[in-house]
């Protein structure tokens, strides 16, 4: 089972960003630098690492920013993967995708993978099962 993550509202606070739509809109990708983390990264790394070692794999699927330039997605996905770095250094991700907005996440699924994504019609396509980015660490727990 592939267990795939969100990023923006997810597990990073983007919306929380003073300013984050103005940023966007400026092609600036700053917002997805500072943005804060929205879950205790100790325990969902933990729990993390915990279902990779019984075998689960993990992913990122994340969009890219509304009406970006390629220029600026591909800005967007560096400060992307440096935020994962920097939050969750101890994750071995099994795949990282950064795709543009409005990518159809399902397209990557399998009938067993797991989605956590506030984006209410990206729980809708999945085809695996989908939850709402309430109550992560909870449900991760009992998935392992």
């Amino acid at each position: 089972m592939m267990i795939w993550f969100d990023m923006d509202g997810t597990i990073a606070d983007l919306y929380g960003v003073d300013g984050w739509l103005d940023y966007i809109r400026n092609e600036d990708a700053k917002p997805y630098e500072i943005a804060k983390v929205l879950v205790n990264m100790n325990s969902f790394a933990r729990i993390v690492n915990n279902l990779q070692r019984k075998g689960h794999q993990i992913g990122i699927i994340s969009w890219t920013a509304k009406n970006g330039s390629a220029a600026y997605n591909e800005a967007v996905a560096a400060a992307k993967r440096k935020w994962l770095a920097r939050h969750l250094a101890s994750v071995q991700f099994d795949a990282i995708e950064i795709r543009p907005y409005g990518y159809n996440k399902s397209n990557i699924a399998s009938a067993n993978d797991v989605l956590f994504d506030d984006e209410e019609q990206n729980r809708e396509n999945w085809i695996g099962s989908a939850y709402d980015v309430q109550n992560i660490i909870e449900i991760l727990k009992s998935l392992s």
